[in-house]
């Protein structure tokens, strides 16, 4: 469809190497200044919220270590346990990555549709780990799932389709790296609404099935880089390979009520549009609780690529709007 903005451009594969390019090159440098990386077994985990407490602090009351009180299985600081349903993610899902399983709702303007509502109802959980039972350290086994919506309030608050996504990875780290090997499924379907109004519509059945590769670094506590690698071994309409790539800056331990800023940069290119995708951006506010590992995010956003919604994977976007996020 013709762009009925002024505004409107679309955004090629080598601008959004140069944009990452340039912010990498950045952060290389700052942290080169900074040299902040000081005690990373302290301060390090993104999702770890509390304070490592020392071997000596045990309770003068109960002689238990302090870190173990009401849990007579706990052995703390010990890296060679299998913990079940452990707490804590080795490897967080990216923040800038709109197809990533979370809690979310974006209030969207699209510049060729019009307002639309966009969510995600999604949840994560550790199964096992060989590591510390306090900490998100060593080998750790997760499942993810999530459905992403959405819809048209400007039509009846209609279905126009949703994309279901499974993801089991294996994850590990050493010190600022972490790494992630694991299977993931993604499939789209368009509403029943949608159809009705539209029986022209030619329905594609996009789904891939893929084994993913991936990596993150960690510059600063607060501020990751990370690359993804993903080839379909089984799959229609999409492309066998996908890339994601990005960077996260967000507070890594508890912030108090105040909350503290965030951005998140991600690109992400597929082989079923000649290795074109998209390119988002989102800024705002963040706040991570003592008590829980996830973050909580709200702020503006910015998409411009191939649509997010997979059901429409050749039209081009370009968004602007609202978010409230909860990651995993």
């Amino acid at each position: 469809m013709p762009s009925s903005s002024p505004f409107h451009f679309e955004i090629s594969r080598s601008e959004i190497f140069t944009i990452f390019g340039l912010l990498i090159s950045w952060i290389v440098v700052s942290h080169a200044a900074a040299q902040t990386w000081t005690n990373p077994e302290q301060v390090f985990a993104e999702d770890v919220g509390r304070v490592e407490l020392p071997a000596s602090a045990v309770s003068l009351e109960t002689g238990t270590h302090l870190a173990c009180e009401g849990d007579p299985y706990c052995e703390p600081h010990s890296n060679n346990l299998f913990v079940l349903l452990p707490e804590g993610f080795i490897y967080p899902t990216y923040l800038g990555n709109p197809h990533d399983p979370r809690l979310g709702a974006m209030w969207v303007e699209e510049e060729d549709d019009g307002t639309l509502f966009d969510s995600t109802l999604g949840g994560r959980l550790g199964l096992i780990r060989w590591g510390p039972r306090d900490r998100p350290e060593g080998v750790q086994l997760d499942v993810l799932a999530a459905a992403k919506l959405r819809l048209d309030p400007e039509d009846e608050l209609d279905v126009r389709s949703v994309d279901f996504r499974v993801d089991i990875p294996l994850t590990w780290e050493n010190g600022p790296h972490r790494y992630k090997f694991g299977y993931s499924h993604i499939s789209s379907h368009l509403g029943d609404e949608f159809l009705l109004k539209n029986p022209g519509f030619n329905r594609l059945n996009y789904f891939r099935d893929s084994l993913v590769l991936g990596y993150s670094y960690y510059a600063r506590p607060d501020i990751r880089l990370y690359g993804e690698a993903a080839y379909a071994f089984w799959r229609e309409v999409a492309g066998p390979w996908r890339f994601t790539f990005g960077v996260d800056y967000a507070p890594p331990v508890p912030t108090g009520r105040e909350g503290a800023p965030f951005l998140a940069l991600n690109g992400d290119l597929r082989e079923e549009v000649d290795f074109g995708g998209g390119f988002a951006a989102q800024a705002g506010w963040a706040r991570r609780s003592s008590s829980n590992p996830g973050l909580l995010r709200t702020g503006l956003f910015y998409y411009n690529g191939k649509s997010p919604q997979f059901s429409f994977f050749n039209r081009h976007e370009q968004q602007i709007g609202w978010g409230l996020w909860y990651d995993y």
